[in-house]
């Protein structure tokens, strides 16, 4: 070889090295500039369930009392609620009586349903749909007929329509410890005053007393009464509803949960309770099972892929999906374990651009930038989430404050996709305010009642793509 060709190797390997370093620069600015861990220092204790004789737990007077109740949305548009009850002594009328202001009593009848598990055997569940309600009413219901009745009232939302505005609550992973007592507490307090609630899974937490102990599911329906008998509650099936057990003798999932909770699931064509859409003033709200099969060809993936190009984002613009387990996760409890379903699905989600996911299973709070993650192809090396302005916000609200406790050990250093994280328990609100805005905030259980620890101003992706990111990196 020549002077010249040493020379031209030379040169070429100083551009290599220069190129490799920039690129490591590069790379290093997309991985380790995250957004914001928060500096909140939350004093450490042992998260209690509290004691089954606390008064949150206490059945209600009178023979056959109805307890437990609760309701949440019965038909695809709002104008049915599901209420569903528990009564003890004996089976009891599964009749529901309704009114507004402006009527007259009406009636509507349910079923009664029974489970046995273990050695558990279940009161008398009734649930019954109240159907043809007007919207935007007040109504007072009656349950107990003939023994001891019990009333209480909800609110029907607006009708269906582009600028309707709502405020939702969000909770996830609540349990029946004394901080999921202050969870309950702040949400109910808090003065932005969420009109229903988007629950993202792991209600009661029975699974984790000996042999799945299912009157702890009667008594977290006793402690969530004071909510849900009077605003719905939109409920996602989370790994602590599957209560499969077979070294007992359970091999049935889900079986106390679909038991317990009734969901509109067959008024949008879905074939099971764990996946199923509702519309609710503004919004189209989609709920997923992140514990049932949702490979290709499977009936999740079959009704996902039809229930998405349904999506009518001139009659509702707000495109929500609630899951359990989240897919993007910067802490070390629960990592990646959502990774198969985003490869399924995120695709679909930037497609039709959804405003926003929530999910759960992490008990810590958590806010991404608009990401996606799409392009790998498992032998391209392009495996790093980027900027996508289709892409919706992943929220993490696993903070309600289960006898598990907090997640605090999170990934070093921050992934640039994530744009807040704190290990602290607390509940959300998203607000939606129109077509193009809506108001998010995030409260955790130390602070006063109207303070907000996290927030963002969501702009729509059908109606105002606009980067709405919160990250100085972004």
């Amino acid at each position: 070889m020549g002077v010249m060709g040493f020379a031209s190797a030379s040169v070429f390997s100083s551009k290599l090295a220069a190129f490799l370093v920039l690129g490591l620069v590069l790379n290093l600015g997309l991985v380790c500039n995250g957004g914001k861990t928060s500096t909140f220092v939350r004093k450490v204790e042992k998260t209690v369930d509290m004691p089954l004789e606390s008064d949150v737990f206490k059945a209600p007077h009178g023979y056959n009392a109805p307890e437990q109740v609760h309701i949440t949305q019965g038909d695809q548009l709002g104008k049915a609620v599901i209420v569903s009850w528990v009564t003890v002594d004996e089976p009891g009328s599964s009749k529901v009586l309704y009114w507004s202001a402006n009527s007259k009593k009406k009636t509507a009848v349910g079923k009664f349903y029974t489970y046995k598990y273990y050695n558990y055997s279940s009161p008398y569940i009734h649930h019954a749909t109240v159907r043809n309600l007007e919207y935007n009413t007040k109504y007072y219901y009656e349950v107990g007929i003939g023994h001891t009745k019990r009333q209480f009232w909800f609110v029907t939302p607006p009708a269906v329509g582009p600028d309707v505005p709502y405020t939702f609550g969000l909770i996830g992973d609540l349990g029946q410890s004394f901080d999921s007592n202050k969870t309950l507490t702040h949400y109910e307090l808090n003065p932005q005053k969420g009109q229903t609630v988007l629950f993202v899974g792991d209600l009661s937490y029975a699974d984790n007393y000996p042999n799945h102990d299912n009157h702890r599911w009667d008594s977290w329906g006793r402690f969530v009464e004071r909510s849900v008998a009077y605003q719905p509650w939109i409920w996602t099936a989370g790994n602590h509803e599957l209560d499969f057990a077979p070294e007992i003798g359970e091999t049935k999932p889900f079986k106390p949960y679909t038991h317990r909770y009734h969901v509109p699931y067959k008024a949008s064509g879905s074939t099971s309770p764990l996946w199923y859409s509702i519309k609710r003033a503004s919004s189209h709200i989609i709920v997923l099972s992140s514990y049932s099969a949702y490979g290709k060809y499977t009936p999740q993936y079959k009704w996902l892929e039809e229930e998405l190009p349904k999506v009518n984002r001139n009659e509702t613009p707000w495109l929500i999906v609630l899951v359990h387990s989240p897919w993007y996760n910067s802490y070390n409890y629960h990592y990646m374990e959502g990774e198969t379903m985003r490869v399924m699905f995120e695709a679909w989600f930037v497609k039709y651009k959804v405003d926003v996911v929530f999910a759960g299973h992490v008990h810590a709070y958590e806010r991404s930038e608009r990401v996606s993650n799409i392009a790998y192809n498992v032998i391209n090396g392009i495996c790093s989430p980027v900027k996508d302005q289709s892409a919706p916000v992943y929220i993490t609200i696993g903070d309600g404050g289960n006898l598990e406790g907090l997640a605090t050990n999170m990934t070093e250093p921050q992934p640039a996709y994530s744009a807040y994280r704190e290990a602290s328990f607390g509940h959300a609100t998203f607000d939606i305010k129109n077509r193009t805005h809506a108001y998010y905030s995030w409260h955790r259980n130390q602070d006063g009642y109207a303070v907000q620890a996290d927030s963002m101003w969501f702009f729509n992706r059908y109606y105002h793509p606009v980067d709405d990111s919160t990250s100085a990196q972004s």
